[in-house]
């Protein structure tokens, strides 16, 4: 696992191996990052990463030069990590060990980037769930976007709010913007 950009381009990062984990890989976060870039300054974000992992995601963020980040993982192993690595670099990281549905259930922050990348055998019917826990708790900003990473055979175009989908091998970014509560199922 490395850094892509920002501060710390090219560092790598060595989680321990026995954590349950699946981190997006190096091509789909550039990927990611690269249509993130288009849409939004670093500096100022307030990102929530859920199912954070590794804080892979976290950690880009950081580097890109966003400070007001939250990571959400149900693994102390995880959460540990996080919180290490973010001391070593300094890095204004908040990592929470918590249910990610209690949590979006009990939190009232605003994001401007909510990030989730839960498990691909999770049920499509806790997918759609995070995607109603975000809005129907107004956790987004109302110029915010949430991402959601998903396997190709989860289907995540039919939900409320649903903006665009970007495809990388057998991983999915599905994008949900406050602006597409019409939901035109598109796939870009």
């Amino acid at each position: 696992m490395r850094i892509i950009s920002g501060k710390y381009k090219g560092r790598r990062l060595s989680p321990p191996k026995n954590l349950p984990v699946r981190p997006t890989t190096d091509m789909s976060k550039e990927a990611l990052f690269n249509i993130l870039n288009n849409h939004f300054s670093f500096v100022e974000l307030r990102v929530l990463d859920l199912f954070s992992g590794t804080g892979n995601i976290s950690f880009e963020f950081a580097s890109r030069g966003s400070e007001s980040i939250t990571a959400v993982d149900a693994n102390y192993g995880c959460v540990a990590f996080i919180k290490k690595t973010a001391l070593e670099f300094d890095f204004d990281i908040t990592a929470l060990k918590s249910d990610v549905f209690s949590f979006l259930e009990k939190s009232k922050g605003e994001f401007d980037i909510v990030f989730a990348d839960p498990p691909y055998d999770m049920k499509p019917s806790d997918f759609e769930k995070i995607v109603d826990a975000v809005f129907s708790n107004e956790l987004l900003a109302p110029e915010g976007m949430l991402i959601v990473e998903h396997s190709k055979h989860t289907p995540m175009n039919h939900l409320p709010y649903f903006s665009f989908q970007k495809n990388y091998g057998g991983s999915c970014f599905s994008f949900y913007e406050w602006s597409n509560s019409e939901n035109p199922e598109q796939d870009v």
